[in-house]
């Protein structure tokens, strides 16, 4: 088993721990992404949305909370993870489920990413959506051009649109299209 190089003896007033290391974090720094990782997590992003569109237009509130906080963040929150690396060299570890998102994002994205998180409200749901997508955008963005990868810009154009759609259905609509 191989030890963690987290570990920091407390204690040995015997003396019999072999010498170890000072404590690092290097194992949990942020990693590159690679073109075929960066492509998934952005076509999961964008095509995934409209499970959660679907999800409130049939007033399937668990369904659509569960599509977006756990598919949708998932992206979101590597797209972040991965801007972060970026901008750190990627020589910085975010902490388990984004706990260093705030130390390491700029005022205007950490109050945009707070605004991610919605109630059961579907008008406050949607809000978040596009707040989520315009903070997803401004990332991956950054992140193609800093790996020289292609950002899907017509997946974002066409799923806003969807997703507008969507939301503006007027209530007694009877199918999407």
């Amino acid at each position: 088993m191989e030890k963690s190089k987290l570990t920091l003896p407390l204690l040995d007033k015997d003396h019999l721990l072999p010498a170890i290391p000072y404590p690092t974090d290097i194992d949990y720094h942020v990693k590159k992404p690679s073109q075929g990782e960066y492509d998934s997590y952005t076509n999961n992003f964008w095509w995934c949305l409209q499970n959660v569109a679907k999800g409130i237009w049939r007033d399937e509130l668990p369904y659509a909370k569960h599509m977006f906080e756990y598919t949708i963040r998932e992206s979101l929150d590597k797209m972040v993870t991965w801007w972060i690396g970026t901008q750190e060299d990627f020589q910085v570890s975010t902490g388990k489920f984004g706990t260093y998102f705030k130390i390491y994002l700029p005022e205007s994205y950490w109050e945009m990413y707070q605004k991610t998180y919605a109630d059961s409200e579907y008008t406050n749901m949607w809000e978040s959506i596009f707040v989520t997508c315009e903070l997803f955008r401004i990332l991956s963005k950054d992140v193609a051009k800093h790996f020289q990868f292609t950002y899907p810009m017509n997946d974002d154009r066409n799923m806003i649109q969807y997703l507008k759609h969507v939301r503006d259905l007027p209530s007694d609509a009877k199918e999407i299209f």
